[in-house]
C-alpha cells in the first residue's frame, strides 16, 4: 500500500475547467462592440426624405463644417477642400448670410486650419458663428 498513489483533493486530476479567462474574453468583446455598435450605426443610418417644392432648410439649421482630425474638411456631411469650401458655402447660406455656421474641429488638429474656415465665414460676412464642444459631464 506504500507503493499507491494518495487520490484526493490535492493529487487528483482536475476535472473542472477555469472559467476565469472566457469571462475575460467575453467582456472584452462586449465592451468593443457597446463602444463600436454607435459608431457603425451613425455612419450607416440613411433615410429617404420626400420631396417638396415649396420647402426649404429652416433658417435656425445651423451649416455644419467639420475637420476630421487628418485634416479633412466636410460641408454638411459631404467632403469639401479648403479651396472650394467658398463657392460650396456660398449658396447654403441664404440671401442675408443670416443662417449659422457650426465649427465642428477635431481637438488635436492645428488651429490654422480652424483659423482657415473662419477666414472663409468672414469672407462671405457669416452673421453667426460658433464652434462646436463636449460639454462638460
Amino acid at each position: 500500500m506504500a507503493g499507491t498513489l494518495k487520490r484526493g483533493k490535492r493529487h487528483g486530476p482536475i476535472a473542472e475547467i477555469n472559467m476565469v479567462p472566457l469571462i475575460d474574453v467575453s467582456l472584452v468583446l462586449l465592451i468593443i462592440f457597446m463602444v463600436m455598435t454607435p459608431l457603425l450605426v451613425q455612419q450607416q443610418v440613411a433615410v429617404n426624405l420626400p420631396k417638396s417644392v415649396a420647402g426649404n432648410e429652416s433658417p435656425d439649421r445651423p451649416i455644419v463644417v467639420s475637420i476630421q482630425k487628418q485634416g479633412d474638411l466636410s460641408l454638411n456631411g459631404r467632403a469639401v477642400s479648403i479651396s472650394t469650401l467658398e463657392s460650396e458655402l456660398k449658396p447654403l447660406l441664404g440671401p442675408k448670410h443670416d443662417r449659422p455656421v457650426m465649427i465642428q474641429a477635431d481637438k488635436d488638429i492645428p488651429l490654422q486650419q480652424v483659423v482657415s474656415v473662419m477666414d472663409v465665414a468672414k469672407k462671405l460676412q457669416v452673421s453667426k458663428l460658433g464652434i462646436s464642444v463636449e460639454p462638460p459631464r
